[in-house]
């Protein structure tokens, strides 16, 4: 069993920076892959970006790529999402997931989730 906070959400300026925290529960967290997914009003979850057990791995969406990484530190049981060069479309509830399988954007991979922490973006 894994538990899932989410924090470091909040209203940022286009072209911003923020840096978002997910912290788990649970002594097995280092063998989980993490993902990070949002959702915005009136659409669908999306896939952010993944990171492999030991973090030598990661994946992301192509809409954020280049923008977003993604990093983990194991022994502190946390995952970070650091956002930079924000956009009014990355607006949204993010979302950090934990699951046993490889990275991948399926939601249906994910087997715990947070609760979620509001980015908002002005423009």
């Amino acid at each position: 069993q894994v538990q899932l906070v989410e924090s470091g959400g909040g209203l940022v300026q286009t072209g911003g920076s923020l840096r978002l925290s997910c912290a788990a529960s649970g002594r097995t967290f280092s063998a989980y892959t993490m993902g990070w997914f949002r959702q915005a009003p009136g659409k669908e979850r999306e896939f952010v970006g993944s990171i492999s057990w030991a973090g030598g791995s990661t994946d992301y969406a192509d809409s954020v790529k280049g923008r977003f990484t993604i990093s983990r530190d194991n022994a502190k049981n946390m995952v970070y999402l650091r956002m930079n060069s924000l956009k009014p479309e990355d607006t949204a509830v993010y979302y950090c997931a934990a699951s046993l399988m490889r990275l991948g954007g399926e939601t249906s991979r994910y087997d715990y989730w947070g609760q979620g922490t509001q980015v908002t973006v002005s423009s």
